[in-house]
């Protein structure tokens, strides 16, 4: 376990936040950049938890709780500290729920919320590398490591028959730690991979990334990028050179801009994405529908489940004070105790307040595991008539 007992000084530093009148969360994901397509049902479903618990009145004293956005651009690391930095010092949140890509959530974690004493409770950053970081005791997340997805691929892609693929990957610690891990699983099952390549996002011509993957050879291509940057970039070059015509789509690829940016030419195409068909997703999905939003949209329900831990945390603690509460999320997130499912919010409150146990288990099936992660549940998609459709969940 790497989850350490916080700093004095962190404690010294966050402690006036737990008598606080109201709570306000910030929400760090990327509005702006290569997953923008991903962030707005991201961001609705972490204040769609947000309102739940403010209308039950039910979080320590009555608190309501704000929500304050900032853009982590997914990619400008720069830019995602310095928007984390005026979270906490100017809008004086209690905790943060982000960040998104696993670069920028790197960053943000070690040169801001570390230094200032901060939880945050990531819905997306899935890179291996996030497991094993000194994070004194403050980063948790509840989309799964690429460590799993890198297993979960190697049985999609060898469940329909294919036993040789070439991959590319955008080259940042997200890209770069699910082609590794993919292709080692890949390899240790019996497939083989013919070349494992980066590709720069941002570029107007992806016909020489192309090319290379294309004589190398394969069944399919994977393509672990971002469906709003060089991923789609990618595998526009591929059609309209003939390269490939079947893609593997991990979850940065996995969205409705995806079939909007290509319908039927990748009928036939598939992949994965974090989750789950459990009770408590398909009464998220109902939540979502009436709110306005698409709660199947990637990544949404466990933005959902990363505010509500912060809260439920917070009225285990008795303090909104993340010194205080950091140590009770994985108490709130675990069994023993009644389990918890979206729209719930208000009675997980009321049995914390009593001293009940509750195990939260939320909209992802919440399971945190080690060093505050989550286990791992995953939809496999594929690409009909243009449209993505469940194929399974594994």
């Amino acid at each position: 376990m790497k989850k350490l007992l916080l700093a004095s000084t962190a404690t010294a530093v966050m402690s006036t936040a737990a008598y606080a009148d109201s709570v306000t969360l910030g929400v760090i994901v990327g509005f702006t950049g290569p997953i923008e397509s991903l962030a707005p049902a991201m961001a609705d479903g972490a204040e769609m938890a947000m309102a739940e618990v403010t209308e039950s009145g039910n979080l320590l004293d009555g608190m309501s709780v704000t929500s304050v956005r900032a853009d982590s651009t997914c990619i400008d690391s720069a830019a995602a500290q310095a928007a984390a930095e005026r979270l906490i010092t100017a809008d004086g949140v209690d905790g943060i729920v982000g960040a998104d890509c696993s670069g920028v959530t790197t960053s943000i974690l070690s040169n801001v919320a570390v230094p200032n004493g901060m939880v945050m409770v990531s819905p997306s950053a899935t890179s291996p590398a996030l497991s094993s970081i000194e994070d004194s005791g403050l980063f948790f997340r509840t989309a799964p490591s690429d460590a799993r997805q890198g297993q979960v691929m190697t049985d999609v892609i060898m469940d329909r028959g294919i036993s040789e693929v070439a991959v590319t990957y955008t080259n940042n610690d997200y890209g770069q730690g699910l082609a590794d891990s993919f292709a080692a699983a890949f390899e240790a099952a019996g497939g083989t991979v013919t070349l494992v390549s980066a590709h720069e996002d941002g570029r107007a011509d992806y016909s020489a990334e192309v090319g290379s993957l294309a004589s190398a050879g394969g069944d399919a291509l994977v393509v672990a990028g971002y469906v709003d940057q060089g991923g789609s970039g990618i595998v526009q070059s591929a059609l309209d050179s003939g390269a490939f015509d079947t893609f593997v789509f991990p979850d940065g690829m996995v969205s409705q801009a995806l079939t909007d940016n290509f319908g039927s030419d990748i009928d036939g195409s598939f992949g994965q994405h974090p989750g789950t068909d459990s009770e408590g997703a398909e009464i998220y999905h109902g939540m979502a529908e009436a709110a306005g939003f698409d709660g199947t949209s990637p990544f949404s329900k466990e933005s959902y489940d990363a505010a509500a831990l912060i809260m439920l945390a917070m009225q285990a603690a008795g303090s909104t004070a993340p010194a205080d509460y950091a140590a009770h999320i994985m108490d709130v997130a675990n069994a023993p105790g009644e389990p918890i499912q979206p729209g719930e919010l208000g009675r997980a409150l009321e049995l914390l307040a009593a001293g009940e146990d509750i195990d939260y288990q939320g909209a992802s099936a919440v399971e945190l595991i080690g060093p505050g992660e989550s286990a791992g549940n995953y939809r496999e998609i594929s690409i009909e008539g243009g449209e993505i459709v469940t194929a399974r969940y594994r």
